[in-house]
């Protein structure tokens, strides 16, 4: 799946889970599929069976929502491709690996984050800390998996593999494609080669 995790494709039925839950939800549907700037808040809360009164009870703006939007993303590990580092069943450079192994579905919308930041473009600074937060959080992540590799320079190469995976990423949205995943994989496994071999070598002198 290379959308985002737990966002259901319908509208929900009245009644059940809470207001806000349904609201987040529903952003969640809407603002990754269709895009921020292109979905009204009377979209949403049609989506989530609430008014538009009850929706701004729980967030006064826009801009509310799409914080709450994002967060819940973050807070739920929802994006899949970058979850793949918390797979402990696997070996570290399976882990790696892993971030660019391309399904055989489309590659949707692109992360969720990065066209946050594109559509905030300097409008919403707060839409813009959480993106970078999470950026900044995913590539310690990286640099920490590179860690267990024993290379020379886990963050060396956790900065590069980062460069390597946002770009095949968006890329592959661009071009509505998997293939930049694929060629990704291979420059991914080059550099954690060369980078274990400098290890390597730096231990034998």
């Amino acid at each position: 799946m290379t959308g985002i995790d737990g966002a259901a494709a319908t509208a929900f039925a009245s009644g059940g889970r809470g207001a806000r839950d349904r609201i987040v939800a529903s952003a969640k549907v809407l603002f990754y599929r269709d895009g921020i700037g292109a979905t009204g808040v009377d979209q949403v809360a049609g989506h989530a069976h609430v008014s538009k009164r009850t929706l701004y009870k729980h967030f006064a703006t826009k801009g509310d929502l799409v914080q709450a939007y994002l967060r819940d993303i973050d807070a739920n590990q929802a994006v899949p491709r970058e979850r793949a580092l918390m797979n402990t069943g696997l070996s570290p450079l399976n882990r790696l690996l892993a971030l660019f192994d391309a399904a055989e579905d489309s590659p949707a919308r692109g992360c969720p984050f990065h066209n946050a930041a594109v559509e905030a473009a300097g409008e919403m600074p707060e839409v813009e800390d959480i993106v970078h937060a999470h950026k900044l959080s995913f590539v310690e992540r990286l640099i920490a998996t590179c860690a267990e590799l024993g290379v020379a320079d886990p963050r060396e190469l956790g900065h590069q593999l980062a460069v390597v995976f946002e770009g095949a990423a968006a890329l592959s949205t661009t071009l509505n494609s998997t293939s930049p995943m694929k060629y990704a994989r291979s420059a991914a496994a080059a550099l954690i080669d060369t980078a274990s071999k400098d290890a390597d070598t730096h231990i034998r002198t």
